[in-house]
């Protein structure tokens, strides 16, 4: 099937894919049927490949329900989304709904889900960021002209959701790459290793994601290869990642990454492609 080029991302993502698609692509299997991505997020790698049959995760349960009412409400969404204003005031209201956790589960699926993209748009940077309480505490972006509505692309990625068959989960990852059947291909996103002591950020999620973490990841790389279960590992180049796969073959390359909230400190930096395959 072709590809539809306004399938894209919806909502701008930490450490998202889309300046690397150009890397990523070249190491992708010629032919992928069925698709995994456990560590979700903004999702540029799936809309590129667009696959008929895939699975994606997500331990960020808000970031699933923007997805889900995108499948099965986009219209619904649509109209929510132009009622939104970008100012300070209405921003803060808007931002600090979830602080009263019985009214905001009461909210509806399409008054979350459009709660998230517009808060998306106009916070500070684009950066979903919660507190230890789950909270969403990005700021106030002070954009003058935010695209709150992308009606086209929702419209898009609504039709490849429904036209295909895409699984929705909110779990943990090694839950969800658990269940891959041989032949299936992984693409996998997690929050990456810090480069620094203070450069970690893993603020999408209150549960946070350290090497222990990392260490259960590689661990369930190594069960996906035993289980002939493929995949693309994306992280940061540290000597932490590098020996950790050291028997895997690793590809180093640059990728721009704007999350210092210091333009100045914005810059290059070295990542890693890491595969459990050959290059056809």
């Amino acid at each position: 099937m072709a590809k539809d080029k306004l399938v894209a991302p919806i909502v701008k993502w930490v450490g998202g894919k889309r300046q690397l698609l150009d890397e990523i692509t070249p190491l992708l299997p010629k032919r992928i049927v069925s698709y995994c991505e456990p560590f979700f997020g903004g999702g540029a790698v799936l809309f590129s490949i667009q696959p008929p049959k895939a699975v994606i995760n997500d331990l960020n349960e808000d970031l699933m329900l923007v997805y889900e009412v995108v499948r099965d409400d986009v219209e619904s969404l649509i109209d929510a989304l132009k009622g939104h204003e970008n100012t300070a005031e209405y921003f803060y209201a808007i931002r600090d709904a979830d602080r009263d956790k019985k009214a905001y589960q009461a909210l509806s699926k399409v008054a979350r889900a459009s709660r998230l993209i517009y808060l998306n748009k106009t916070c500070f940077n684009g950066l979903f960021r919660v507190n230890s309480s789950g909270e969403f505490n990005s700021p106030f972006g002070h954009y003058k002209n935010p695209r709150i509505v992308n009606e086209p692309g929702l419209r898009a990625v609504s039709a490849y959701f429904r036209a295909n068959e895409i699984t929705f989960c909110s779990e943990d990852f090694a839950k969800t790459l658990s269940r891959l059947e041989k032949g299936c291909f992984v693409y996998l996103d997690p929050p990456y290793d810090p480069i620094s002591d203070t450069a970690s950020f893993t603020g999408y999620h209150k549960g946070g994601f350290g090497q222990g973490e990392q260490l259960r990841l590689k661990e369930c790389c190594d069960d996906l290869t035993r289980r002939g279960v493929r995949f693309l590992l994306s992280n940061s180049a540290t000597p932490f990642i590098r020996e950790l796969y050291q028997t895997y073959p690793i590809r180093i390359v640059k990728a721009k990454r704007a999350i210092n909230s210091d333009a100045t400190k914005r810059g290059a930096i070295e990542e890693v492609l890491i595969r459990n395959y050959g290059l056809e």
